[in-house]
């Protein structure tokens, strides 16, 4: 079972892009009427392996952005990255989302859908393929492509356990 790398990046340290990758409005009704809010989920990377969400709630959509930024720097992963794809196949699970990615050819790009291809660019994955099944839910989806990502091994750490060189990991 893969251990999950979370990683603190320090302020200054690296510079993380960040990506919304989905804003609702949300209502209360009160005697006085609606009172609304915004809900945001962002998606924060280097583009170089390290990788994380969070959410923000607030009543000013630049609030919730900013929020929603902070909370994603402290819940970053760090993938392993082999020649701008993943090293093997792997699922992801959280709640009723479920996803799928598999590792692309050089030039193939990203082939995944919304809140997937946020996730995996901001990441740094340059040629991957990817499915999603089940919720469509982004916040879901988001999850369970985190959860396929912290899965993944390094072709490093595949050939120390099965006792190869790391060239032969990518034989047969």
């Amino acid at each position: 079972m893969a251990k999950s790398h979370i990683i603190r990046v320090k302020p200054g340290e690296s510079e993380l892009k960040e990506k919304l990758v989905v804003l609702n409005r949300v209502a209360k009704v009160t005697k006085g009427g609606r009172t609304f809010s915004f809900s945001a989920l962002v998606v924060v990377g280097d583009g170089n392996g390290v990788v994380g969400q969070g959410l923000g709630k607030a009543r000013e959509v630049a609030d919730a952005i900013t929020k929603a930024v902070d909370d994603a720097k402290k819940n970053l992963i760090q993938v392993p990255i082999h020649k701008g794809t993943i090293a093997h196949e792997q699922k992801g699970k959280f709640g009723a989302g479920k996803v799928f990615i598999k590792p692309a050819a050089d030039g193939t790009g990203v082939i995944a859908g919304g809140a997937m291809r946020a996730v995996l660019e901001i990441a740094g994955v340059h040629n991957v393929l990817a499915k999603s099944n089940g919720s469509s839910n982004p916040h879901n989806v988001v999850k369970a492509t985190l959860d396929a990502l912290t899965k993944v091994r390094s072709p490093q750490e595949i050939a120390k356990a099965r006792r190869i060189e790391v060239a032969k990991v990518f034989e047969g």
